[in-house]
């Protein structure tokens, strides 16, 4: 009998193992994965998803095993910035940084800070249902019976489909190449988040270690099957670009469509809980996916310190968390339309260099401040 099961040992699922550890609770995280290996791309871990960790003792770890990131930077494709928002004076406030980390360092110091025992690999959700407790059948025969369980699954959530039913994903109509690369980027750009928009593309980079670097690069899909490579996309863009991807080996690059999940009504039922994608996956536009699932660990977290009764957490949790992620998600989807339209670029890039610095502040303030 396992009294807490967290489906998933993603970013979301393992912050929420830590958070539970901290408050005492015995629970066990279920992962489909045969391992923990060093797969995906970059990551930027913005404040408030530091102050998480600064409050569980990881914050250090995270901060050495990355890069400290104290500007985020637009630009027109040939390196022109139109708009700049400087982090160090939130840093300050918050006591922390915004830090890029591959995605993998960040699971393995995650997962390092947690007794081994609670982590189950190679044990993917087949079935669940709704009995006395939920019954758990796990691909690989086994069958658990769990009191409360927490979907960490993702947002193709077996949990959410099966138990909610409910949950539309939603194309953004853009697909991304995501890139990691030995490379020399010029010093100005060590500690920055870079991102260029052209004619219904764009191209970002950041430096996420000492030698590494992630890259993305985004277009509009009616583009995609009319190019073989992506360097014929991106010509028209500075050298830099095209240095990058050309350094890039291909078994480093992966190339996925850009969804986001429609809102659902509800994020919980009876002694279950979704958490992360799950619940509200957003696309990547605002650097908030991985962020806000570690901000609900957090909620979870505060709210079960002073309430026991899992329900009644479940019910106020969502009524903390709802607005913000909701206006994450549909900012985010915004951002990505913006940003990526066929015609009008010089105007819109106009546009965006008169939005005051203060306005950006003001917009980032909102983002990194916790809810609770």
């Amino acid at each position: 009998m396992s009294t807490i099961s967290i489906i998933g040992a993603g970013i979301g699922g393992l912050t929420l193992g830590s958070v539970l550890q901290q408050n005492g609770y015995n629970f066990t995280i279920y992962e489909s994965a045969p391992e923990i290996k060093p797969v995906g791309a970059g990551i930027m871990m913005a404040v408030n998803a530091m102050q998480v960790f600064d409050k569980l003792g990881l914050k250090e770890k995270i901060e050495n095993a990355g890069n400290k990131i104290h500007r985020i930077t637009l630009s027109n494709e040939s390196l022109k910035p139109f708009s700049k928002t400087e982090i160090l004076e939130l840093e300050a406030q918050y006591k922390s940084c915004n830090v890029a980390i591959h995605r993998a360092e960040l699971q393995r110091i995650l997962a390092e800070n947690l007794d081994q025992n609670s982590i189950k690999l190679n044990h993917s959700l087949q079935k669940i249902e709704k009995k006395e407790n939920y019954i758990l059948d796990f691909e690989n025969g086994n069958q658990i019976e769990s009191t409360i369980v927490f979907g960490a699954d993702g947002i193709k959530s077996p949990i959410r489909n099966q138990i909610l039913k409910t949950g539309l994903i939603r194309s953004s109509g853009q697909k991304c190449w995501r890139g990691l690369v030995d490379f020399e980027l010029p010093e100005h750009h060590h500690h920055e988040a870079f991102e260029m928009w052209g004619k219904g593309k764009r191209f970002g980079f950041v430096k996420i270690s000492e030698k590494k670097v992630y890259w993305y690069a985004c277009i509009n899909e009616k583009s995609f099957s009319r190019y073989s490579q992506i360097t014929d996309l991106f010509k028209d863009f500075d050298d830099l670009v095209l240095n990058l991807i050309e350094a890039t080996q291909k078994e480093n690059i992966i190339c996925n469509e850009i969804t986001d999940l429609t809102p659902i009504p509800q994020w919980y039922t009876e002694n279950l809980c979704l958490i992360g994608d799950a619940a509200h996956a957003t696309t990547p536009n605002m650097g908030q996916g991985a962020c806000q699932a570690i901000e609900d660990a957090y909620v979870l977290g505060r709210l079960l310190e002073k309430n026991k009764d899992f329900n009644a957490v479940f019910e106020e949790f969502q009524k903390i968390r709802r607005r913000k992620v909701d206006y994450i998600v549909n900012t985010s989807r915004t951002i990505g339309k913006v940003s990526q339209w066929e015609y009008g670029n010089s105007l819109r890039n106009f546009m965006m260099s008169l939005i005051p610095e203060s306005i950006n502040q003001k917009m980032a303030k909102k983002i990194i401040e916790l809810d609770l």
